[in-house]
């Protein structure tokens, strides 16, 4: 019930944001008109319109997106020929008449009646995807992984009611406007036509893009921080968040406010680092759920909770270009081999958070490559993660021999306390002389442990999805090449340089020289990278503050900054000898097509 407000509120908070600026003339158009016949229905066309569009988005994903952008071209010529015809009456009869019949009846409906009315707002709903924010985005991540349902729709509905009723205000206090106006001034005419005209300043700028990218930047800057808070009010219980300061990432791919995690198999939750009790015993936190789902099993034959019954099972939830995670991996992989012979089993359940985190290839090559010989369960539809009711990577669950979960631990860090609770769990199993020592980790490169005392950068990525502080000239211009500049970026903030389509999830690069810059402080810089669908190599070079990195280089780059980027993966491109301070990254691409997704630190 509280997911349900929280909809209908950030939809109500949608009338605050500069982006509802191009549906607001086709609103004003009709607040000189009976309410009941003319702006209800316009309001019930939109609300409907865009609830089915969202939830096409939600279930069918990209091709959905092809068809709403078709859909916007038709309503963009619609709502043209209706600004025309507001403006000028008279070229208006003349249009409508050879159309015969069906012309004249939907020139007359558009003009004034109901079914004219509902067509008008199922237009505008095409057009009003712009003014989605955070809590729009926290439905559709939902949807994305915990499955599109009639649930989806009825938040998506209550989203839309809610700008509706802020809009039904409007037409109903501009109403009144209007009526005053022609009462005083006896000038309904040049009301009218002043009306056709701003129409087409609407129309005009939802074509040139406007409406999603200067409008879009206004709305987020005005916007997401009332929605973000209202997110935390109500503690909606979906994964809305990205990587913090303790060392994980919650699920999503749109991800913003934090919230909590919900108990496997039950409704209860759980704290992120549960205590054990006064006696030291560890609690039991829920029974394991299933392990079905898994589109396929690495390293072992599909594994089942009740065929693991007897042995203790610790249960790793991480994708392989996560940062967070593989700094994580080296501890769980030294468990697997110290534990393996006192009872212990290790499951890596690899849930992808990019899409070509889904190619199989992909995943067995990140195995091979971080020495993974444990199970892996590849999880690509969130099936064990649903199960789990888990939002974050990486993820480790502690079950004991009875097939309990008694422990939990979500991000980095902690290590020891982890291996104690292995230890524990070993010894009440049964097993004998279990080691009472603690693992030593070396890790190198991305794997290394984090400098998380001197890392003011956040996470960043680089679709519009859930880009942010992008600082280029004129903003980003979605799905469609455009020529940029940085923009000479501040700290944590980024531009590019060159010829880039922006899409969701990533940005490709169209032409070569085309270049990342962003001003960080942390003393890593990773990006997430990788070739076009043709896979060849791309070549690159990095500078720092407009030098070769040389001590400064990340473990994918040489001294001179040079590199190449083979496949899609994390690369790390910068780790600072000495103490980290504000410094201006670039990395130019010398051959075309590579797809940049997001920048983590450490």
């Amino acid at each position: 019930m509280l997911l349900f407000l929280l909809a209908y509120l950030g939809g109500v908070l949608t009338i605050v944001s500069p982006c509802i600026l191009p549906v607001l003339p086709f609103v004003f158009s009709r607040a000189d008109r009976p309410f009941l016949k003319r702006g209800l229905p316009m309001l019930a066309g939109m609300t409907v319109t865009f609830a089915l569009v969202a939830s096409l988005a939600a279930v069918a994903g990209g091709w959905a997106v092809e068809a709403n952008r078709y859909g916007r071209f038709a309503a963009i010529a619609l709502l043209a020929v209706f600004g025309i015809m507001l403006l000028f009456p008279a070229i208006a009869e003349r249009v409508t008449r050879p159309l015969v019949d069906f012309g004249a009846r939907l020139s007359r409906s558009a003009d004034g009646g109901i079914g004219g009315s509902l067509l008008l707002g199922a237009a505008t709903g095409l057009l009003w995807a712009p003014c989605a924010g955070p809590v729009l985005g926290l439905i559709l991540t939902g949807a994305a992984l915990q499955g599109a349902n009639i649930g989806t729709t009825v938040l998506l509905l209550a989203y839309a009611a809610g700008a509706a009723t802020s809009l039904a205000l409007a037409i109903l206090v501009g109403g009144r406007v209007f009526s005053a106006m022609k009462r005083s001034l006896g000038a309904g005419e040049w009301v009218r036509r002043g009306l056709g005209a701003a129409v087409l300043v609407a129309v005009a700028a939802i074509a040139l893009g406007l409406d999603t990218g200067l409008l879009t930047r206004l709305s987020l800057s005005g916007t997401v921080a009332l929605e973000e808070r209202l997110i935390k009010a109500l503690d909606a219980e979906q994964p809305v968040a990205m990587s913090g300061s303790s060392g994980m990432m919650q699920a999503d791919p749109a991800m913003m406010a934090g919230g909590s995690a919900m108990m496997a198999g039950g409704s209860a939750m759980m704290a992120a680092n549960p205590q054990a009790n006064a006696t030291g015993a560890l609690p039991v936190e829920g029974i394991v759920p299933s392990l079905a789902g898994a589109v396929e099993w690495l390293n072992s034959p599909p594994l089942t909770s009740e065929g693991l019954k007897g042995k203790v099972v610790l249960v790793d939830f991480w994708t392989y270009s996560c940062v967070n995670c593989l700094r994580a991996i080296p501890y769980v992989r030294a468990w697997a081999e110290k534990y393996k012979d006192q009872g212990l089993v290790v499951i890596g359940v690899h849930t992808p958070e990019f899409a070509f985190e889904k190619d199989l290839g992909n995943v067995r090559q990140a195995a091979a490559d971080l020495g993974i010989t444990y199970p892996v369960a590849i999880d690509n539809d969130y099936t064990i993660w649903r199960a789990f009711n888990n939002r974050y990577w990486p993820a480790h669950y502690f079950i004991d021999a009875e097939g309990r979960i008694r422990h939990h631990k979500f991000g980095e860090g902690g290590y020891d306390e982890s291996e104690r609770v292995i230890q524990k769990l070993l010894a009440e199993a049964g097993a004998r002389q279990v080691a009472s020592d603690i693992v030593a980790v070396n890790a190198t490169g991305a794997q290394a442990a984090s400098d998380t005392a001197d890392v003011l950068s956040p996470e960043t990525y680089i679709g519009y999805e859930r880009a942010q502080n992008f600082v280029s000239p004129g903003g980003a211009v979605n799905d469609v090449a455009h020529a940029y500049t940085d923009g000479g970026p501040r700290l944590n903030e980024w531009g590019f340089d060159g010829s880039w389509t922006i899409g969701r999830e990533h940005a490709a690069l169209d032409a070569a020289d085309g270049a990342i810059v962003y001003r960080f402080h942390a003393r890593d810089l990773h990006l997430v990278l990788g070739p076009a669908a043709d896979g060849k190599p791309i070549r690159f070079r990095v500078t720092l503050d407009g030098a070769p990195p040389t001590e400064d280089h990340g473990v994918d780059v040489a001294a001179d900054g040079t590199g190449v980027i083979t496949g899609q993966r994390l690369y790390q491109l910068v780790r600072q000898k000495d103490a980290a301070r504000d410094r201006t990254f670039e990395i130019r691409f010398l051959d075309p097509g590579v797809e940049a997704y997001a920048f983590t630190f450490g």
